[in-house]
């Protein structure tokens, strides 16, 4: 079979007189093609994969969709594409089938799945052990090339072996979720403990239903509200919480006080309208990237309620083990929120190029190689 990738093609236009310019800024009229695999010598700490599954994110998603007016890609996640494109994806499980010369813990056969944040390990906040935050960061997926390929190279660092867990079908679909969950686990965690009683989250993707899940199952929250604008996903959340809104529906009809926000949508205008219902040490929690400012004008219920505001990315310092241990025991069904499975890259191609579909009709989906 030939090996191909699904890589990222797009324009490098920095609009004129910005300083610093956003990817949103940056690369216009994105092009995804499926192409042969480029050859490429293994490095030294590097091991060759030959991918099994592999999940659609929304970043991935962004990267794909230009602004119907000037053009530009959407996200606002780092990301850099080499004139030669880029491969993107950036969760997944695979098989090694080949160690660079300096790789020790991994050998072919071992079955693993990826962390997906490269650090540097030196810089000072690597040193304080803030790896997710390190200043030298290198995105897989979006700065360097990632897994959306029949064989994929990376950095062994970024291998989890878990063999002895995908034994089945079940198991490798559970590993290629992973990272998401993982993500999700770090922004719980940034919640100081105790103070998560009544949890609302907005947006119903897969990182909203694996922080409903962790909420519930991990970290204790007996009310969990969910609000998302998409009538599927808004259906098929409902079985992770509570209760489940539209988001006008939302503004119209809770009564109440609520320990958490997450915001796991990219919509802050959120985050400014729900800020009121926040109850005293309350906390927001901000997940999705969109390059959309943030306005706050309840300032005054900040500071006499002492509320806090934290951004959370990554899933670096001991979460994939957590969510392993977590699947082990039966607390955390990570293939519960897995809506479609395609059959290889040209049925991810098709999926991510017609209209909505992954997003009007799917949470997770996982491309199966």
């Amino acid at each position: 079979m030939t090996s191909q990738t699904l890589t990222l093609f797009a324009d490098y236009e920095p609009l004129a007189g910005v300083t610093n310019p956003t990817p949103q800024q940056t690369y216009r009229n994105p092009r995804l093609l499926l192409q042969e695999n480029r050859p490429v010598d293994l490095k030294p700490d590097y091991i060759e994969v030959e991918m099994l599954y592999a999940g659609l994110c929304g970043t991935d998603l962004h990267l794909v969709k230009a602004h119907p007016e000037t053009g530009y890609i959407s996200t606002s996640a780092p990301v850099m594409i080499p004139s030669q494109g880029r491969i993107i994806g950036h969760e997944g499980v695979g098989k090694v089938v080949k160690t660079g010369s300096q790789v020790q813990h991994l050998k072919p056969g071992n079955l693993v799945t990826f962390e997906s944040i490269m650090v540097c390990r030196f810089c000072d906040a690597c040193r304080k052990g803030y790896f997710n935050q390190c200043r030298h960061a290198r995105l897989i997926g979006l700065e360097e090339d990632g897994l959306f390929a029949n064989k994929a190279h990376l950095p062994a660092s970024l291998a989890h072996n878990i063999t002895d867990m995908a034994e089945d079908d079940h198991g490798l679909q559970a590993a290629a979720c992973f990272e998401p969950a993982g993500v999700a686990y770090v922004a719980c965690e940034a919640v100081r403990p105790g103070g998560a009683e009544r949890v609302v989250i907005f947006g119903a993707g897969p990182i909203g239903l694996f922080s409903a899940m962790l909420w519930r199952r991990v970290f204790g929250a007996r009310m969990i509200h969910i609000v998302e604008p998409v009538p599927f996903r808004r259906e098929f959340a409902r079985q992770f919480c509570d209760r489940v809104y539209d988001v006008e529906e939302y503004f119209e009809t809770f009564r109440g006080s609520m320990d958490v926000l997450v915001e796991a949508s990219g919509n802050l205008d959120n985050v400014q309208r729900a800020f009121p219902f926040l109850d005293v040490h309350g906390q927001v929690v901000l997940l999705a990237r969109s390059g959309q400012p943030l306005y706050l004008d309840a300032v005054d219920h900040m500071i006499t309620n002492a509320i806090g505001i934290v951004g959370s990315r990554g899933h670096l310092g001991g979460a994939f083990d957590r969510i392993r241990q977590l699947y082990h025991d039966g607390v955390l069904p990570l293939t519960d929120v897995i809506t479609k499975i395609v059959p290889g890259l040209n049925g991810l191609l098709d999926l991510m190029t017609t209209g909505n579909q992954a997003i009007d009709n799917n949470c997770k989906v996982l491309v199966r190689f």
